[in-house]
């Protein structure tokens, strides 16, 4: 396995803006990281720049130590998993699995013993001799990820690669990725726009947006102090809530539009009447009692393990999520609470503030 080095690197076509700029990362031996984002933020991109298949602009990417710039994708030693399963549609399981050993006259008995690793890990030892497609799309993702196991490269990546699941088949798939993970303690890269799946994958997640690296860090890094705005909303199901206000120092507060006052646990350094952002996450939203503020119900969404409320608070939109049935009947309005201590403030950039 190996350290992954990125360093100033950028790309650009032609005269376009970049879709990438001055990206520095650098990735622990036998480490897992996720680069989420929303579509076109340039993570895809990145991924393939790593691979070889997108040439650099500017800067230097190294795998073990070694500046790969000018290596092609065969000299890097990395095998990578794509969306589509690209699999051969002649070609059995096993043979699909062992083709680039073969390609490199592999000696036959190794060939069977990683074949034979690799398919009991991920459970194809019933579908060797099957053609993909005679598979589930569940089965033909293993069977792509098994061709870059036997491989045994430098570091793994993949490509939003699953994508094309189902809900309840991406689930297993998850749980199958960080086993895989955990087994062969590989250094490993995956591309998702899925924060979900980002969440309980990574080690470290890489939060993109505008081929900009927003926020680097552990999953709960990333959920409990969100670097800007953008990693706020982004991160969390349902997203954070966001209110626009101005800094009362007096109070210590957040003067909302009708001059309500939000109270903040931790001192802050901020200009009084500066604009802020406060953001609060619909979990932490308190319903019901006699005090808060007056919110409009637009939509009740049951979810089954909790209930999500959409509401219209200060004429924006709202969530609280809860697990109090009461609320699955309609209502015209609720009343809500934002706890000091789990409440996010922004500057007028959207930088964190607390």
């Amino acid at each position: 396995m190996a350290t992954i080095d990125i360093r100033s690197v950028s790309k650009a076509y032609g005269g376009h803006a970049p879709v990438l700029t001055d990206i520095d990362l650098s990735i622990r031996d036998g480490e897992f990281i996720v680069l989420v984002g929303p579509s076109g933020c340039g993570k895809s991109t990145l991924l393939r720049m790593i691979a070889g298949l997108e040439a650099i602009s500017a800067g230097t990417i190294a795998i073990g130590g070694r500046v790969v710039n000018d290596l092609a994708p065969k000299a890097r030693d990395i095998a990578m998993v794509f969306q589509s399963y690209a699999l051969y549609p002649h070609m059995t399981v096993a043979e699909n699995m062992t083709y680039s050993l073969r390609l490199k006259k592999t000696p036959r008995a190794t060939v069977a013993e990683k074949l034979e690793a690799a398919s009991r890990k991920l459970g194809l030892d019933a579908f060797l001799a099957r053609k993909p497609k005679a598979l589930s799309g569940g089965q033909r993702q293993r069977v792509a990820m098994g061709r870059a196991i036997v491989r045994a490269p430098k570091a793994f990546l993949f490509d939003e690669p699953l994508s094309n699941l189902d809900a309840r088949l991406r689930e297993q798939m998850r749980a199958e990725i960080r086993k895989l993970h955990a087994g062969l303690g590989a250094t490993s890269i995956y591309v998702t726009h899925d924060q979900v799946e980002a969440m309980t994958l990574a080690d470290r997640i890489v939060a993109m947006h505008g081929g900009i690296i927003q926020q680097v860090g552990s999953p709960l890094d990333l959920y409990d102090r969100p670097a800007n705005l953008f990693v706020a909303g982004f991160i969390g199901s349902p997203g954070m809530n966001f209110l626009p206000g101005r800094w009362d120092a007096g109070a210590r507060a957040v003067r909302l539009s009708d001059d309500s006052a939000l109270p903040v646990e931790r001192a802050i350094d901020l200009p009084d009447g500066s604009a802020v952002t406060v953001g609060v996450r619909p979990e932490h939203v308190g319903l019901g009692g006699d005090g808060g503020l007056a919110a409009a119900v637009d939509l009740v969404e049951p979810t089954g393990h909790g209930i999500i409320l959409h509401l219209r608070l200060q004429d924006q939109p709202f969530k609280a999520l809860t697990t109090d049935r009461r609320y699955l009947t309609p209502q015209e309005s609720v009343r809500v609470t934002m706890p000091a201590d789990r409440l996010h403030l922004f500057d007028g950039n959207g930088d964190r503030i607390a």
